[in-house]
């Protein structure tokens, strides 16, 4: 396989519909092993159109490149309650993939 499977999680803030489900918001990311980039991306939100929201949001960057551009990207784009979360996970999931040797090249 040619892709990570990275997860990053955090808390949600109080009254969410995303509450009913879990305290914890988990981001998970699947990324190219050599180049870093985000190929895929999901999320616990409650609804269907903000899962796949972020999922656009964050495809095509290179977590080898660090998390600045898309945090910003969260930001400006994600107005819901869930948007600090959205970071912290973000941020976990960068820090996971971090503890990630690179790939032996053969």
């Amino acid at each position: 396989m040619n892709t990570l499977f990275v997860a990053g999680h955090s808390k949600l803030p109080t009254g969410m519909a995303a509450n009913n489900i879990s305290d914890t918001l988990t981001l998970t990311l699947e990324v190219d092993k050599v180049y870093g980039v985000i190929v895929d991306a999901s999320c616990t939100l409650a609804t269907e159109h903000s899962k796949q929201f972020v999922k656009q949001l964050l495809k095509g960057f290179s977590l080898k490149d660090g998390i600045t551009e898309p945090l910003h990207q969260l930001k400006e784009g994600y107005l819901g309650k869930a948007g600090n979360a959205l970071a912290a996970a973000l941020k976990d999931a960068q820090k996971q993939y971090e503890m990630h040797p690179e790939p032996i090249n053969t």
